[in-house]
């Protein structure tokens, strides 16, 4: 297995020793020679987290660094006779997670792939999946669409980013629970393409007990309602981000409702929805506005 590594700002919350402790140690006393990444960055190990907090505590002795440096060889004598103990579950601060995300924002600035998908794959493993779709990937993706519209972000570096979280939605996905006593079905409208919104839905009902038969992109309304309609679902979730128009918009949700069993709650999210609510509220179909709709779509 391979050996678990942190990135500064972790270490420092595990050790307790602050970044620019540690990096000021690593300058001046050479403490630690931390590996790197095939991009550059440091990385720290177990064992490196556990030197931190053996230094700390000397230093806290009233013992001074460069005291302490000194007896680096006797220190890592020490930590080799017994292992350091793997570092203890702690929860990311909510530094970590804008360190986090601005990573992710500047290392797509520089086209740099290879970095987006080392700092989301040490999100993946720091946070448990729903953590690190609502807490990362969620405003990541917000911040991504914002600098796109605004002319700071080009169409390839928006897709750069969106590439590497759709890989690891569908990867949480893929490893999310696929048992539950209510069925959903999933779909975007028939001409929409973006689906990662769609696909953190699923990611949530999966993990709330909810069975999802994901259609994802480009499904036709009546292939909904009929797949709806054959599995027997409550639940009926659609994506709508692209506006096509009112009219096209009623069509379409007609012509799902018309196929899908009666009774089937079904909602609809994006900024069409958010256009065409009166629409939705006419046909009886809920729209999701915000996190604070969850309550009520998986209530029932």
């Amino acid at each position: 297995m391979a050996e678990r590594t942190y990135r500064i700002h972790v270490a420092a919350e595990l050790s307790g020793v602050r970044v620019e402790l540690i990096r000021a140690w690593e300058r001046r006393y050479g403490v630690l020679a931390p590996k790197r990444t095939p991009s550059g960055y440091r990385v720290y190990t177990d064992r490196d987290v556990a030197l931190l907090r053996r230094l700390k505590q000397l230093t806290e002795e009233g013992v001074s660094i460069s005291e302490a440096a000194a007896m680096l060889p006797q220190l890592l004598e020490e930590l080799d006779a017994v292992p350091p103990a793997l570092a203890p579950a702690q929860e990311p601060s909510p530094a970590s997670l804008v360190a986090w995300r601005e990573e992710i924002l500047l290392a797509a600035e520089g086209l740099e792939q290879r970095r987006v998908s080392e700092v989301l794959d040490e999100v993946l493993g720091a946070l448990t999946p729903l953590r690190a779709y609502e807490e990362v990937l969620v405003p990541l993706q917000r911040e991504v669409g914002e600098r796109w519209h605004a002319g700071a972000f080009s169409v390839a570096q928006e897709h750069l980013v969106t590439q590497e979280v759709r890989a690891r939605l569908i990867s949480m996905l893929h490893a999310a629970p696929t048992k539950g006593r209510r069925r959903a079905v999933l779909a975007c409208f028939p001409d929409e393409q973006h689906e990662l919104g769609l696909l953190g839905t699923a990611l949530r009902l999966r993990h709330a007990g909810v069975m999802v038969t994901l259609l994802g992109q480009r499904t036709p309304a009546e292939e909904v309602g009929r797949v709806a309609r054959d599995l027997k679902a409550e639940l009926v979730g659609l994506s709508a981000v692209t506006d096509h128009g009112a009219r096209e918009f009623e069509a379409t949700l007609s012509r799902i409702i018309e196929a899908a069993p009666k009774g089937t709650a079904v909602w609809v999210g994006g900024p069409a929805a958010l256009v065409h609510r009166k629409v939705c509220e006419q046909r009886g179909v809920h729209v999701f506005e915000s996190a604070d709709d969850w309550a009520k779509l998986l209530g029932g």
